[in-house]
């Protein structure tokens, strides 16, 4: 009898070895399984990962282990783990981030991404390497009870009527801030970093991360975030605080969040199915609900401004991905 199973399993794992029923043969004879697991980096809204977690694991079967925090500390973790990846799949608040990380030679492209081709053209990578699949616009955020005319540029900020009343994000945490500031010197050269060092002299204060800023202007303890987060705002506005935004009239910089497949991913097929499930529809319609702009430019919002709508600065990605770093320490040098 022995002899016989001996036989019939030498014949199986023969054509596991040479015929079409190699995959399945494998797992059972070398004792593999196929991953049901994804590994994902994301720099938030909590709220917003949660709920596409629950609706991927639900289409897919696949069950996604998330580690949430700040781009900045997003990025550290990646950098640390650059030798053995821990993440399949990231998400960051900062396109000029992506951009560097791709320089790094840290992403893996999928060129079949879907829906990808519906994506805003500069919120993508040529190279299939990230995929912005929502984005946010910096603004002039304020308390409405302490603030009954609101500013309509960024210039206003500069007026003794705002000394001591400002907060402002640190771009080593915020991605989007760090978007913002890039973006306004990419633009503006010198006189960019006039303006900020004229903001400062008017009392503002940088302030760790998004949150950080906004929360003492709800509470009322300041009157003003320079380039607020404006999904945050919104979300709070929802929720009866009493704050608002305005859209600086000379424009701002739209901040594209990207997702992206990690080199070294341990799990591919599982990290290109849930950037899929970022730029589906169902997705989108969670983007929307969250107060973001959806990165598909045939996704509409109603009621709200969609990324088409807002006035935006035209920035260089690539000037502000290698300038990055230079610009965020010379800022935070500036405001500390």
């Amino acid at each position: 009898m022995f002899k016989l199973n001996k036989k019939i399993l030498c014949s199986l794992v023969a054509a596991c070895i040479t015929g079409g029923l190699m995959s399945g043969c494998t797992s059972a004879a070398i004792g593999t399984r196929t991953s049901k697991e994804v590994v994902v980096y994301s720099a938030g809204p909590d709220n917003l990962i949660k709920k596409i977690t629950k609706g991927f694991e639900k289409k897919s079967g696949i069950k996604v282990k998330v580690f949430s925090s700040t781009t900045g500390k997003v990025l550290s973790r990646i950098k640390a783990e650059k030798s053995k990846p821990e993440a399949d799949v990231a998400i960051l608040a900062s396109l000029s981030s992506a951009i560097g990380l791709k320089k790094d030679g840290m992403t893996e492209p999928y060129a079949n991404a879907k829906n990808a081709d519906k994506l805003f053209d500069d919120w993508k990578d040529k190279d299939n390497n990230y995929f912005s699949y929502s984005g946010s616009a910096l603004a002039i955020v304020y308390n409405t009870k302490s603030i009954k005319n609101p500013p309509k540029d960024w210039s206003d900020l500069t007026s003794p009527e705002y000394k001591n009343k400002i907060n402002v994000s640190d771009p080593s945490l915020s991605g989007s801030c760090l978007d913002f500031v890039s973006g306004y010197v990419n633009v503006n050269g010198e006189k960019g970093w006039d303006y900020f060092n004229a903001v400062k002299k008017n009392g503002a204060q940088m302030v760790g991360a998004n949150n950080e800023a906004l929360d003492p202007v709800i509470t009322g303890e300041k009157s003003i975030v320079l380039a607020g987060v404006d999904y945050m705002t919104y979300s709070a506005k929802a929720k009866g605080e009493p704050v608002d935004l305005v859209y600086p009239s000379s424009g701002t910089v739209i901040s594209p969040r990207p997702a992206l497949i990690l080199k070294g991913t341990k799990n591919k097929d599982n990290a290109e199915k849930f950037i899929d499930y970022l730029l589906s529809d169902e997705a989108q319609k969670m983007v929307s609900n969250a107060y973001l702009l959806p990165g598909r430019k045939d996704i509409k919002i109603a009621g709200k401004s969609n990324a088409n709508d807002i006035k935006a600065l035209t920035v260089d990605w690539n000037w502000m991905a290698n300038n990055g770093k230079d610009i965020s320490s010379k800022f935070v040098s500036m405001f500390k």
